[in-house]
């Protein structure tokens, strides 16, 4: 694999099992590169190590006035210089490349990852993790495959010459050679430490990067309530912290780079104090003398990536435990599929609810509880975060579809959904069945004045599909934002689409245009709306009230608000005193208080868009409630805003 032929159309299934597991996997699906590297490793390592032999030859001539031996000393130095040039850089080549494609095979992998696992993914890994896990863990996975080959080259070079020196000059060899492997082994014990430290340094910037990512997607509501102090003394903390552990990494790390310094220093001490003996006594010459020493000081080039790979594993290995535990999640559902890839087309059904949504039909569902809410959605989306009896559709279950077919029969939007940079071409941009063009999509989803906005801040364009959108859309507003991802879900027209509160941050009178554009929209198709405002409710086709994971009741709006009391608790935000006294009744008497009234009424519309009702008609006083819970003010409502 080149880099220019990157990514991987298929970057393999990873032995996820353990940290080093996943590393020999790296290692072994990345041979052809390593080998490559190894090789050039070893001719420049080699080469580099040759010239002591070179040197000492030469002056062996110069000492016998050889000049035919002189001359065959210079060729080898200059065949030698040649090594060095063209190992050295295709070592660099190929290290590079092995670094750069295990780290794009890693991404890709968590990649594939994230998009299988979907919203469940941040439920079992912090988003700073994973965000940390994609970064910097990968660098060091990269790093750690990459050393792999330098340093197999650096220990075969080490042999070479080590065997070489005993067969060159026995009595100064053997000391070599007994010496290195005590040089590359001393810093064994000093790893488990050093690793510990690394491992702790990373916890803390992990942490620091979690704490970072919170705070910038909260910062609209900090500068609100004047908390942007308190979160960024919360970030210096867990700044310092990670200073902190950097400092103590790096004192392990220089006692380490110490020892490799130390060590070699005090061998070649020893081989100069013994080879000097040994030539004052004749049993070696000036020119073996210099050849050992010149070869002992150019070993200290190949044992400094020693070094290295004890540093690569030390921060690879914690990065690898990391990345493994991400890809090594799995979704509670058969993610390759046992089914074909036909998609389905019919009603939906949970069986562990009861929930049901007939196809083509506009089907509301009030749950009380919205994180059960969103549970409930994602069950229906056939990627739940628990175990659990699989959602049907059309009779089959969705956890035997493949995942892509499971996708494209049904669409699930949660409450928070995000929008990337880019153009907003580029955000519509998403695979569809092509029947739903953007310009209904966005009319459907009333982003006139998105569009407005968007284009009066670009530059150099009048079309507002090439208005440039910042990170997560942090230039709109809350319902701007909501209704762009709603425009993008309806492009996809999936077979179902499932909503989950998707008007929950925008006016009332915007809420009863954007019901009546999605039922038009969507007719045909089967839609799915999680909500508990009345103007959704009362333009679906049935409404499912869910109460403690059960499907209780079902039918109309109107009619569950007259016979329902539970579902008229969560749609008025009725207490519990209310619903024991008859709930709605209790709204309808004139003797409540004024203030109780305006209560339910805010209750009731979940915005402050409803205050304006208020302003648009001359509403009697005493009808505002009865019209607002929807009993039989809807149709009302719906002129007024019509009017509007």
């Amino acid at each position: 694999m080149q880099i220019q032929d990157l990514p991987y159309p298929d970057p393999g299934v990873p032995d996820a099992r353990s940290g080093p597991r996943f590393l020999w996997w790296l290692f072994r699906n990345q041979l052809g590169g390593q080998l490559k590297a190894l090789a050039w490793g070893v001719l420049h390592f080699v080469s580099v190590s040759s010239m002591p032999f070179c040197v000492g030859f030469a002056i062996e001539a110069v000492i016998d006035r050889s000049g035919s031996r002189l001359a065959v000393a210079g060729g080898l130095m200059a065949l030698g210089g040649a090594g060095i040039a063209i190992g050295d850089t295709w070592l660099h080549r190929t290290a590079v490349t092995n670094w750069i494609t295990a780290a794009a095979r890693v991404q890709q992998l968590l990649a594939r990852k994230a998009a299988q696992q979907g919203s469940a993914l941040t439920r079992s890994v912090a988003a700073g993790e994973v965000v940390a896990v994609s970064t910097s863990d990968v660098e060091k996975i990269g790093w750690f495959v990459e050393a792999v080959s330098r340093f197999t080259a650096a220990l075969v070079t080490l042999v070479i010459v080590a065997v070489g020196l005993v067969f060159y000059q026995p009595a100064l060899g053997v000391v070599v050679a007994v010496g290195l492997p005590v040089l590359a082994l001393a810093v064994l014990p000093l790893l488990p430490r050093a690793t510990r430290r690394a491992d702790f340094q990373r916890e803390k910037a992990g942490h620091a990067t979690e704490l970072a990512s919170d705070t910038v997607a909260g910062l609209r509501v900090l500068r609100g309530i004047g908390g942007e102090e308190l979160f960024l003394d919360r970030y210096r903390s867990a700044s310092q912290d990670v200073r902190h552990a950097a400092v103590r990494t790096a004192r392990m790390w220089s006692l380490i780079a110490a020892v490799q310094v130390l060590l070699p220093g005090l061998l070649l001490i020893g081989v100069v104090w013994y080879g000097v003996g040994l030539a004052r006594d004749g049993r070696i010459s000036v020119g073996e003398l210099v050849t050992v020493y010149s070869a002992v000081m150019i070993l200290s080039y190949p044992l400094r990536h020693f070094e290295e790979i004890a540093m690569a594993y030390s921060f690879s290995q914690p990065s690898a435990r990391r990345a493994a535990r991400v890809l090594s999640l799995d979704r509670p559902t058969d993610t390759g599929g046992s089914r074909d890839a036909e998609v389905p087309n019919g009603d939906l059904h949970d069986p562990e609810t009861g929930l049901g949504a007939p196809t083509g039909l506009f089907t509301a569902v009030v749950c009380g509880d919205p994180d059960a809410a969103g549970r409930l959605a994602e069950r229906l989306g056939g990627h739940p975060s628990e175990e659990g009896t699989p959602v049907l559709l059309d009779g089959v279950p969705l956890d035997e579809l493949p995942l892509d077919s499971a996708r494209t029969a049904v669409l699930v939007q949660d409450k928070d959904p995000v929008l990337l940079s880019g153009t907003l071409r580029e955000l519509l941009d998403v695979p569809s069945s092509g029947k739903v063009t953007p310009e209904a999509a966005l009319a459907a989803a009333q982003c006139e004045d998105v569009l407005a906005a968007l284009l009066q801040g670009a530059l150099g364009t009048t079309d507002p599909l090439e208005a440039h959108l910042t990170e997560r859309g942090r230039s709109l507003s809350g319902g701007q934002r909501q209704r762009l991802a709603l425009a993008r879900s309806l492009i996809t027209d999936p077979e179902v689409l499932v909503l989950d509160e998707p008007t929950s941050a925008v006016d009332s009178h915007t809420e009863a245009r954007i019901a009546r554009g999605v039922r038009e929209l969507r007719a045909g198709r089967t839609t799915v709306v999680f909500t508990s405002s009345p103007l959704l409710l009362d333009r679906a086709d049935r409404v499912v009230l869910v109460h403690e994971g059960e499907a209780v009741a079902v039918g109309p709006h109107r009619d569950l608000m007259r016979t329902e009391p539970r579902y008229r608790a969560v749609v008025t935000r009725e207490t519990d005193e209310e619903v024991a006294a008859g709930g709605g009744e209790l709204l309808g008497v004139h003797g409540v208080d004024r203030a109780d009234r305006a209560d339910a009424v805010d209750g009731v519309a979940g915005v402050d868009g409803l205050r304006r009702l208020g302003d648009l008609s001359d509403i009697d006083e005493l009808n505002d409630v009865d019209k607002i819970n929807g009993i039989d003010g809807i149709d009302e409502l719906n002129e007024i805003e019509e009017s509007a």
